[in-house]
Order: C-alpha cells, then sequence, then structure tokens
C-alpha cells in the first residue's frame, strides 16, 4: 500500500510540475524570441509559444523577403493553378509536402530549387557561367507551412542569385496553414 501511495504522489507532482512549466518561447523575428511594445498602460512583451496551429517553429517571414517579389492570396493562387504560364511550387520538405498539399502543385523542396530551376522554364547555365537564364521562365507561385516557415523565403534568394527574375516569383506567405484553416482542398500522398 505505502509504495502505491508513493507512486501516485510521484505521479500527481510530475503532473502538477509539467501543467505549471513554462512554455518553450519561439522565434518571433530572426533570433529574437521577445519583443516589447510600448502602450499607454506601459511595456507589454509579446511572446510566441506553439499551439496546435503555429505548425512550426520558424520565425515570422515579412511578406515581400526578396525586393521585386510579389506577394500574393488564395484567389492568385487558385487563379495560377490553371495558369499554363504558371506553376505553384510547394517548397516544403517530402515529409510534410506527402501529409497534405494544394492539389495541381508541383513539389520542390527549398534545399533542391536552385538546382532544379530548369523544371521552371530555365535552361541550365553555359560553360563559365554561374546564372541560369530565365528569360522564358514560368511565373512561380511558392508555398511553405506558413508565415513563419522560412523554407521558400530561402528557395526564392537561392533562386534570385543563380539568375531567376525575382518579378516572376509570387510568394503565398500564408502557406499551407492558412490553407488549411479556411478549409481548402488538400491531397495527401503526392511527392
Amino acid at each position: 500500500m505505502y509504495k502505491f501511495l508513493s507512486l501516485s504522489l510521484f505521479l500527481l507532482s510530475s503532473f502538477a510540475s509539467a501543467q505549471t512549466a513554462a512554455p518553450e518561447l519561439l522565434q518571433i523575428i530572426d533570433k529574437s524570441t521577445k519583443f516589447v511594445v510600448n502602450t499607454p498602460k506601459g511595456p507589454v512583451e509579446i511572446t510566441r509559444v506553439m499551439t496546435p496551429c503555429a505548425k512550426n517553429k520558424g520565425w515570422l517571414q515579412p511578406l515581400i523577403p526578396i525586393k521585386g517579389v510579389v506577394p500574393v492570396d488564395e484567389i492568385d493562387v487558385l487563379n495560377a493553378l490553371n495558369d499554363k504560364d504558371s506553376i505553384v511550387v510547394d517548397m516544403r520538405v517530402v515529409d510534410d509536402r506527402v501529409k497534405g498539399t494544394i492539389p495541381g502543385s508541383v513539389g520542390i523542396p527549398y534545399t533542391e530549387v536552385a538546382m532544379r530551376m530548369d523544371e521552371l522554364g530555365c535552361k541550365k547555365p553555359t560553360t563559365g557561367s554561374t546564372k541560369w537564364d530565365c528569360s522564358q521562365a514560368k511565373k512561380v507561385y511558392a508555398f511553405c507551412n506558413g508565415p513563419v516557415c522560412p523554407q521558400s523565403p530561402m528557395a526564392m534568394a537561392a533562386m534570385t542569385r543563380d539568375g531567376f527574375p525575382a518579378t516572376k516569383i509570387y510568394y503565398y506567405r500564408g502557406g499551407m496553414l492558412d490553407w488549411d484553416a479556411l478549409g481548402l482542398t488538400t491531397v495527401k500522398g503526392e511527392f
């Protein structure tokens, strides 16, 4: 009986301490986990913690991550899916994509997009050149996990560095977080 009571007390105290443990603070802007705003009632510290909706531990991405990139919304993405001159690219890792993605999108992980720009209408660099010829490139509608996901902005930086025109990149910053939150259809098992 004593062992049972001791185990019960231990489990209860463990549960109570788990309930009162401070949540992990996530990045907001770059490496910062706090943002202070001065209000008429004094300073207020804004923090960010993981929620079922948050989906990942990234940090807030700018609406225009590279000068010239055009921010877009769900209506723009829907229209792009039927535009022969556009390609909607899921730049997330394959493990995320197979769990659900935008129907009709193409999966090119952010770590590979700069090496696979031929799939976006560019021609490989000629010998001695590091830049791709993207004069005939499609309009690329890029997305990843949502407003705190750095994957597609990192891919856009690599694309523009290697010759893709920023003005042909359309950034759906809301990504899968907003797509799912709006109840739009997804497809699973896509590679």
